[in-house]
C-alpha cells in the first residue's frame, strides 16, 4: 500500500464488438484485478438499446452469457470453467488477452484507489454508464 492508503490496480475496459469487420464497438463490461488486496472482479452492463444500434442480430443472451463466463473467472467459479480454478494473476491474464469474438477486452490501464470494490464501480458508471 502506498502512503496514501491507495493501492495500485489494472483495469480493463470489456467490449461488445457485434461485427469485427466495422470496428465498432460498445464498452459493456470492466474488469479490475488489484494484486495487493487479492482482488480480482468483473462488473458488466448490457443496454440493448445501445448494442441494437450496431447490430440488430446481435444475440444478447450471447453476449450476456460471455460477460458471465468472465464474471466466473473472475470470481473463480464454476461459470468460469477451468480458467477460473488457476490463480489470481493468471485469471486476470486470461481475461485480458485479446480474442477475436464479439465480447473483447480493451487495453490494460492502470490507477490508485483505497477501495477496488468501489473504483470497480466507479469505473462501470463512467466507462460503461
Amino acid at each position: 500500500m502506498s502512503g496514501s492508503g491507495r493501492l495500485a490496480y489494472q483495469y480493463v475496459v470489456l467490449r461488445c464488438v457485434p461485427r469485427i469487420e466495422r470496428e465498432e464497438f460498445v464498452n459493456v463490461g470492466v474488469v479490475l484485478y488489484c494484486q495487493m488486496a487479492d482482488y480480482l472482479a468483473a462488473a458488466w452492463r448490457v443496454d440493448r438499446d445501445r448494442l441494437s444500434a450496431l447490430d440488430r442480430r446481435l444475440d444478447l443472451d450471447q453476449v450476456r452469457s460471455a460477460l458471465e463466463f468472465v464474471e466466473g473467472v473472475c470470481a473463480g467459479d464454476q461459470r468460469g470453467g477451468a480458467a477460473a480454478g488457476q490463480p489470481i494473476g493468471v485469471r486476470f491474464g486470461f481475461v485480458k488477452a485479446p480474442k477475436s469474438t464479439v465480447l473483447q477486452p480493451g487495453p490494460v490501464h492502470s490507477g490508485l484507489a483505497a477501495d477496488p470494490e468501489r473504483e470497480l464501480e466507479h469505473l462501470l458508471n463512467t466507462l460503461v454508464g
